[in-house]
């Protein structure tokens, strides 16, 4: 019963932190370990209570989990292999790829290690599973937290709406660019149409060394091409990064002076990291996504992950300590007690 009742302190602090209304990565974590420990309290009353049937269950998992190892493996070299074919070869783009061959490789690598023998076989076999199952749970509160946060409420009045640069191919807006600009100008025109001031737009992004103009202009120039009034278009076109771009992005926003929070456009991928950055760097600011073609998506998660988990080394290390700790407590309390 007491994992029960933590997976119901687990769910009120997730209601909690939901009320709230902006990004954060807790939720996700929150959610997920209710989920998690609620399953394990049910299995603990099944092990005290119907032995055969907490077998059964057990087995089930065994056999279900390297089942959907197996097929995700599958799905992400397969995804990998059409990433280099249609995006061409970077680390980036490889990403998928790398997942998938990991996750095959993963088994044998155990095996090895325990073939190897002795407290040290086992000790390093214990430390890759921990590893992995904390990046695995990791990214699951991850896509979890970003869920969570694409599902709130967008305002229908912004004062203004910055759209976040994602760089230019020989100067021109790309597909992936040109889909934020888009969702951008249909929710101005849904703002427009509401009555009120219509916001103004800022179309954000610097100059990258590869690119002969700034981002900013060139998503400028595309928004009036669709018909934004040029006086409603303010680009800010300093900016070389997210940070960057919400950054510079603040003073033109401050500058409109009108009521209503900031909506700050990107790719449906990034909206967690970008939410996270605007908490201080654009207060009040609400972050929406635009569509990005489905081969695209896998790699650009892991990518957002990753680059997550560099942010915050040093917090993530410390939470994977606890997170093994915390298996270690629950085996005992299920199976020893």
């Amino acid at each position: 019963m007491l994992l029960l009742a933590f997976a119901a302190l687990l769910l009120v602090v997730f209601a909690v932190a939901r009320a709230r209304q902006r990004a954060q990565l807790r939720e996700g974590t929150l959610l997920v370990a209710a989920v998690v420990f609620a399953a394990l309290g049910v299995l603990q009353l099944l092990v005290s209570s119907d032995p055969d049937a907490a077998r059964t269950t057990i087995f089930v998992v065994a056999v279900a989990v390297p089942v959907i190892l197996l097929v995700l493996a599958v799905f992400l070299i397969t995804n990998g292999i059409t990433m280099l074919r249609l995006e061409g070869r970077s680390l980036a783009n490889l990403l998928s790829l790398l997942a998938g061959v990991g996750l095959l490789v993963f088994p044998f690598l155990l095996l090895a290690l325990l073939a190897w023998g002795g407290l040290g076989g086992f000790l390093a076999a214990a430390g890759v599973v921990l590893v992995a199952g904390y990046a695995a749970a990791a990214f699951v509160a991850f896509l979890v937290s970003s869920l969570l946060y694409a599902a709130l409420p967008v305002p229908r009045q912004p004062r203004a709406i910055v759209i976040l640069g994602s760089g230019l191919i020989d100067g021109d807006v790309p597909p992936l660019l040109r889909g934020r600009l888009d969702r951008a100008i249909a929710a101005w025109r849904r703002a427009s149409r509401a009555g009120g001031e219509a916001p103004v737009l800022v179309p954000s992004g610097g100059q990258g060394p590869d690119e002969p103009r700034p981002e900013g202009e060139a998503m400028a120039e595309y928004l009036r091409d669709q018909g934004v009034p040029g006086h409603l278009i303010r680009p800010e076109t300093r900016s070389l990064n997210t940070r960057e771009n919400l950054e510079f992005s603040r003073a033109i926003v401050d500058d409109i002076g009108a009521p209503g929070p900031p909506l700050v456009v990107t790719s449906d991928y990034h909206v967690l990291r970008a939410g996270l950055l605007a908490r201080r760097r654009l207060p009040g600011a609400r972050v929406v996504g635009a569509r990005t073609a489905a081969y695209f998506v896998p790699s650009a998660f892991l990518r957002e992950y990753v680059a997550l988990l560099d942010r915050q080394r040093g917090l993530h290390v410390m939470f994977a300590l606890v997170f093994g700790a915390t298996l270690v407590s629950v085996y005992a309390a299920i199976f020893l007690v």
